[in-house]
């Protein structure tokens, strides 16, 4: 999966590097200043999340484009099953059947075929 999914405006590896660097100065203060721990260990656990972010940016960015996907291929299907309509088809829902069942919102049909 490429660093930066599209549709995302952060530079997600700038605000990696960034934090990986924040870790570093946080961890060399934290040495040179062990009496305020409590504190650093609050600001360690903020910089985590920003990894957890960078993967729920990821799984969103994943979702995001699987649904535009589906939208399409749907409206695709509408599209042809008007036009198939339109021609007298003797079918012209199969279109629309077929990509329900690709999306997995019709059981497979009769002869197995999802």
């Amino acid at each position: 999966m490429p660093d930066q999914p599209p549709h995302v405006k952060v530079n997600i590896q700038e605000v990696r590097t960034r934090s990986l660097a924040a870790r570093e100065i946080v961890t060399n203060l934290s040495d040179a200043m062990p009496s305020i721990e409590d504190l650093w260990l609050h600001i360690y656990a903020a910089l985590a999340d920003v990894t957890a972010l960078i993967s729920e940016i990821h799984r969103l960015s994943g979702a995001l484009s699987k649904a535009r996907r589906d939208h399409a291929n749907l409206a695709a299907a509408g599209r042809a099953t008007l036009k198939a309509e339109r021609d007298a088809e003797s079918d012209p829902l199969y279109y629309l059947r077929d990509e329900l069942r690709a999306q997995g919102h019709l059981p497979p049909d009769a002869w197995g075929r999802s």
